[in-house]
């Protein structure tokens, strides 16, 4: 027999399942839906270390799942700590909003509920975006909804506006689920003729929410600034997992005979601009004269620039960058990767990590951070312009800054290469294909990700794919990027959305500190404990207070 906060938890933790179905590698948007009203519903009581218990068995529900790519990487230890560490964020922001619902202004205000609890969640993924150790935004919600009609609010916000928009949509269906189950307050309380007045009200408002995605303009897919005829090599590895990175001569040979592929199937001097994925080559064509042969005559061969991967080592540290190889002449210009990976590209804590995996010591040289805006200028002979290309590296496709300021910068097409061959047959390539789906249409750019083993693709402004590689093949494509100049709102809008979202979310919290204590009831003149049941009203409660009066 489930007792009702075993009950709770169970909820909780399927909420978070579902959420992680709605991201790829299954896709199915509406879940997100469906898990943040799982957890909403979950955490009723009004007792905030309760519900972060909730909420960190949400989070685990979700990330464990969500994750698993860095099980079969790193192996299970790293695995489940870095799913432990971010579900304890999402725990510390459910925590809070216990704390903010409970204030003079928002508590017999049931409707503020909804819009509190999204912004909260809101600047909790921001947190997750920049602290601990740089941040890891992975799972953020706005990232699930490249198919759902929701993701038209990128271009007003980006992905934030996105994300609060499923919470919002959320916690109106856990609202109406609360008042159409029997309980105190609720429909065994509430005359017959007005048992769907309120659940339909929350339905309704979840559907408008929907509805104004649907409606909101997607960026045009039109030239601006002209068409730059670009050129991708997939050039794969023949070993998945970290044993990939031994291949340094396979790597570049895959991609270099990739490169000669294209130009026999497009013919030499047809195309602008050749990109190769991060990682193509680790060995720095810079300093090794083989290696700079190779990528020459290839470049030669398709008459075109290279933008590609690779490493640069000084005395101290190394550098992940892009570099761009003009045939005859070599390296032009570098972007080095701006926010490397933590436990992956460098180290914190050495030591410590050691004990969690033996695999922290295959990074002998820490990565160092580059400081230079990823914008690569790309001289184009065919129309005597220079096209500046957007690249961002990797994982810094998840963090939103980057690709903001290079759009700001001048970028006219964005480049995210990667090197997925450590994650194997997970979800991970794909996953990392939805965010740059999602930040085509927030920034009004076509976004070509190209990978060393896939998934590699091409997505228009307005969300659509408009090419896709398999996984772990040996491919290569051709396409007319449209140049665009226009700066969507959320590029001109810049990081002002989250200050206010920042700002209300701090606001509600400490008000719900200072005033919510003394609304409190005290029954008998006594302190409640932490989850009792709490009325507030000798009335009928409705909606978000009606489940913290009569907690699941």
């Amino acid at each position: 027999m489930w007792t009702p906060r075993a009950l709770s938890l169970l909820v909780a933790a399927l909420g978070g399942w579902a959420t992680d179905a709605a991201f790829p590698m299954r896709g199915w948007w509406p879940l997100a839906f469906v898990g943040m009203a799982a957890l909403v519903w979950a955490c009723g009581r009004d007792s905030a270390r309760w519900n972060a218990l909730v909420g960190w068995v949400w989070g685990l529900g979700f990330f464990l799942p969500h994750l698993w790519w860095a099980h079969y990487a790193v192996g299970p230890v790293p695995w489940v700590a870095l799913s432990v560490a971010e579900s304890g964020i999402l725990a510390g922001g459910v925590a809070a909003f216990t704390w903010a619902r409970r204030g003079r202004w928002v508590r017999h205000r049931t409707w503020l509920h909804a819009p509190l609890f999204a912004t909260i969640w809101v600047v909790i993924e921001q947190l997750r975006q920049v602290w601990p150790f740089g941040g890891f935004p992975w799972g953020r919600l706005g990232f699930s909804q490249g198919d759902s009609p929701l993701l038209s609010l990128a271009t007003i916000a980006g992905a934030p506006l996105v994300s609060f928009a499923v919470v919002l949509i959320g916690h109106y269906l856990a609202d109406a689920v609360r008042l159409l189950l029997p309980g105190p307050g609720r429909r065994d309380e509430v005359p017959a003729h007005r048992h769907w007045r309120q659940p339909a009200y929350r339905l309704v408002a979840g559907g408008l929410v929907l509805g104004v995605g649907a409606v909101l303009p997607l960026p045009s897919t039109q030239a601006e600034e002209g068409v730059l005829r670009v050129g991708a090599v997939q050039g794969n590895v023949s070993e998945p997992g970290l044993g990939a990175f031994a291949n340094a001569q396979e790597v570049l040979h895959n991609h270099a005979r990739g490169t000669h592929e294209l130009a026999d199937e497009v013919g030499q001097g047809n195309l602008d601009l050749v990109v190769w994925p991060e990682n193509a080559t680790d060995i720095n064509p810079r300093a090794d004269a083989q290696a700079a042969a190779e990528i020459d005559a290839a470049a030669e061969a398709i008459d075109a620039p290279i933008l590609l991967g690779t490493d640069r080592y000084d005395d101290e540290a190394r550098y992940n960058e892009m570099i761009l190889w003009q045939p005859g002449v070599g390296s032009t210009y570098a972007y080095a990767k701006q926010i490397p990976a933590a436990f992956a590209e460098y180290i914190p804590m050495r030591e410590v990590a050691r004990l969690f995996s033996p695999a922290v010591d295959m990074v002998r040289t820490d990565m160092a951070a580059g400081q230079e805006v990823g914008v690569v200028p790309v001289p184009v002979p065919r129309t005597g312009e220079v096209a500046d290309v957007g690249t961002v590296i990797c994982f810094e496709v998840a963090y939103d800054a980057l690709i903001r300021s290079a759009v700001q910068d001048g970028a006219e097409f964005l480049l995210v290469p990667t090197n997925n061959a450590s994650f194997g047959y997970t979800s991970e390539s794909e996953q990392q294909l939805a965010m740059s789906r999602l930040r085509a249409v927030e920034h009004g750019r076509t976004t070509l990700q190209i990978s060393t083993v896939g998934v590699s693709g091409v997505i228009a402004p307005d969300g659509t794919v408009l090419e896709e590689t398999g996984l772990f093949t040996h491919e290569s494509f051709a396409a007319d990027i449209p140049l665009r100049s226009t700066l969507t709102i959320a590029d001109r809008l810049g990081d002002w959305p989250m200050i206010v979202f920042t700002v209300l979310a701090v606001l509600a919290l400490a008000l719900g500190v200072v005033t919510g204590r003394r609304q409190r009831p005290r029954p008998a003149g006594a302190e409640p404990a932490e989850g009792a049941p709490v009325r507030t009203s000798p009335e009928p409660a409705t909606g978000s207070d009606a489940h913290v009066g009569a907690a699941p």
